[in-house]
């Protein structure tokens, strides 16, 4: 599944949007005036003069009041989702899944969502879940990858098997992936505004039949609660205009991107059975007036073109349905028609023995090295207690409770950047001059990463990023500040502390969850920045004879447009990290479509292409390179990792 593709197709998708949005304001707007002058004729008595016309800036104020009632509304409700997808989550009742639960089905999501994250190298999202929602249903929001959330309903946990769960996560995973999360959310915002105008006729028609069902009500009373009634129900009309055009909008963008996230979630586990196992049994739940993904919640609708399967059963299919129908989707998937499944909550021993994920995809290397990783270790104070199952079986106790609380993850990425010598002695007093110092913390989280593989260490920064966002605003500027402070303890900059930094700082940053727009739709306009990057990456993944020129323009043909040559090739002495910063702030902002072959380039330039493993530091900075710049981590980086084998090209 190419999801740079999918995310080029999610921007054209948004100037869809927009000209259907503009199409049905200028249909309501239309619709709103013809009714306004019959309305200004019946009131003349129907004897409308062309010499006195209408009142002057008639149409000009019906235009504008129709257009901020739409626009108002609009606003508003983006200016509701600005937490983006915790607001949606909270739109819907749903609750925040505690890092440090104990509930065993609570436990068994939280560890298949970090799982898909380590194969996606997406920072782990936020995890909800819907309580009183019964059917099998779930959806991602957010504005960016960085604050996604993800969120079940609580049948999803009590009839889905492991494998099940993991299929539907893995497709949420697509949708924040491909792009077309950001415009979902702007979708309800979009939504909200063009049905305002039918809403407002609604309350008008309440208003109005109330008022004239009061007893004792006099003649120029009920003569005015008339008009209101009247004038309800023609805004109600006019205002449907909206609501059908919202409707057409939901299933243009809806129901295609299903069938993409459903293809990414059996490529995302190689397990067909996993996603189509839901999509089957939310098939055998469903009847004609309560479908097996309902969702009964009252902002289900307007949500709706979120979730895995509908959430409202579709009185016309086809046109203004928001998803394929279940039948279509596993025909897709299985390649033939297959019989739907019965539901029925799972027993509690069966979700507490589930299975936790082995470690057989892993490189040799890696599964020699965690063998010398202890067993155990002393439990550390300061800690919440540990879950018993984490989704790193190669983690310590002390490391798996650091990883699910806000301030223990804070420890952990300092831990991340102690050093040794002087350099310690200036770090421990940073962090002794902490408000609130966990310098033994710190210490003892350090030992338990040392005894790690290198491999595995930066992973633990994605599935600690849930705990440190739940960190306030101005706790996350100070770990920045101190992480900066500590990287600065011996006046130089590893490799391995700007990989940490560019990632905290994409992540937990003042500008973190905000994309950026597209001003470059080619590399060749960002030719000297490519050449940086190229050239750090060859520098670092030549080895033994090997010359870091050759492996410079093994990486340049894939960029053929850009002409580099060896004259193109920076010393490594010449290379400073704040110009990286620079470059990938500028490669940033290039077109999805013209990150892959950057990305390629990179991966042949640090000799992948030549078949040869990548070293743990190259891994890490292409890790690092892919965040800083919103794209998803190429397969021969993503097998370096523990986690699923993804293809993402």
């Amino acid at each position: 599944m190419n999801f740079f593709e999918q995310q080029e197709q999610a921007r054209r998708q948004t100037r869809t949007l927009l000209i259907l949005f503009v199409l049905a304001v200028s249909a309501i707007v239309l619709g709103v005036n013809v009714v306004a002058a019959l309305l200004w004729i019946a009131f003349e008595g129907g004897k409308f003069s062309a010499v006195h016309g209408y009142p002057p800036y008639f149409f000009f104020t019906n235009t504008v009041l129709t257009l901020g009632l739409i626009g108002g509304g609009t606003l508003i409700e983006l200016f509701n989702l600005r937490e983006g997808g915790d607001a949606v989550a909270q739109m819907v009742g749903a609750r925040l899944v505690s890092r440090s639960t104990s509930d065993p089905q609570e436990r068994r999501l939280l560890n298949v969502v970090e799982e898909v994250a380590l194969a996606s190298a997406v920072a782990c999202p936020k995890v909800y879940l819907l309580d009183r929602e019964e059917s099998i249903n779930a959806f991602a929001a957010g504005y960016h990858p960085n604050e996604a959330v993800v969120a079940v309903t609580r049948g999803t946990l009590t009839r889905l098997t492991r494998d099940e769960l993991q299929g539907v996560i893995a497709h949420e995973f697509s949708h924040i992936l491909n792009g077309d999360m950001r415009m979902n959310v702007r979708l309800i915002g979009v939504l909200f505004g063009l049905q305002m105008l039918a809403g407002f006729g609604q309350h008008l028609m309440q208003f109005g039949g109330r008022v004239w069902a009061r007893p004792g009500r006099d003649e120029k009373g009920s003569s005015l609660q008339t008009v209101l009634f009247m004038a309800g129900l023609a805004l109600f009309v006019i205002g449907y205009i909206g609501i059908f055009f919202g409707r057409l909008i939901k299933s243009a963008v809806s129901r295609q991107r299903e069938f993409l996230a459903d293809a990414s979630a059996v490529q995302f586990t190689r397990n067909p059975d996993g996603i189509g196992g839901a999509l089957r049994k939310i098939g055998g739940l469903s009847c004609d007036d309560a479908p097996g993904s309902q969702i009964n919640h009252p902002n289900a609708e307007q949500l709706s073109h979120l979730f895995l399967g509908a959430a409202r059963a579709s009185l016309v299919a086809g046109l203004f349905a928001t998803h394929p129908t279940i039948a279509e989707r596993l025909r897709r998937i299985f390649g033939r028609q297959v019989g739907l499944l019965d539901a029925p909550p799972l027993p509690q021993e069966e979700v507490a023995n589930s299975r936790l994920p082995d470690l057989a995809f892993a490189p040799v290397s890696l599964a020699d090295a965690m063998s010398n990783v202890a067993a155990t270790v002393s439990s550390t104070a300061g800690l919440p207690p540990s879950s018993g199952t984490s989704a790193l079986p190669w983690a310590s106790a002390d490391l798996d409770r650091a990883l699910r609380d806000p301030h223990g993850a804070r420890a952990l990425v300092f831990a991340l950047l102690l050093g040794e010598g002087a350099q310690r002695t200036v770090q421990d007093a940073i962090l002794d001059a902490c408000p609130s110092p966990q310098t033994a913390l710190v210490a003892h989280l350090a030992q338990q990463i040392a005894a790690l593989p290198a491999i595995v260490r930066l992973p633990l920064l994605d599935l600690a990023t849930p705990a440190l966002k739940q960190l306030s605003r101005p706790e996350r500027d100070h770990l920045l500040i101190t992480a900066d402070a500590l990287i600065a303890a011996d006046q130089r900059v590893t490799l391995a502390e700007f990989v940490l930094q560019t990632i905290l700082s994409r992540r937990l940053g003042p500008t973190a969850g905000r994309s950026v727009p597209v001003r470059y739709d080619h590399l060749g306009t960002l030719r000297s920045e490519v050449a940086l990057l190229l050239s750090l990456t060859a520098h670092l993944g030549v080895s033994g004879t090997e010359a870091p020129v050759d492996a410079f323009l093994h990486g340049a043909a894939h960029c053929p447009e850009l002409s580099l040559s060896a004259n193109d090739l920076r010393g490594i002495m010449a290379i400073d990290f704040d110009q990286v910063r620079v470059a990938l702030e500028r490669l940033l902002q290039l077109a999805p479509l013209a990150k892959p072959a950057l990305l390629k380039a990179l991966v042949a330039a640090a000799g992948k292409a030549n078949g040869g493993p990548l070293p743990a530091n190259v891994t890490d900075l292409l890790r690092a390179i892919c965040n800083a710049i919103d794209a998803p981590l190429p397969p021969a980086v993503a097998t370096s990792y523990p986690g699923f084998h993804v293809n993402p090209f």
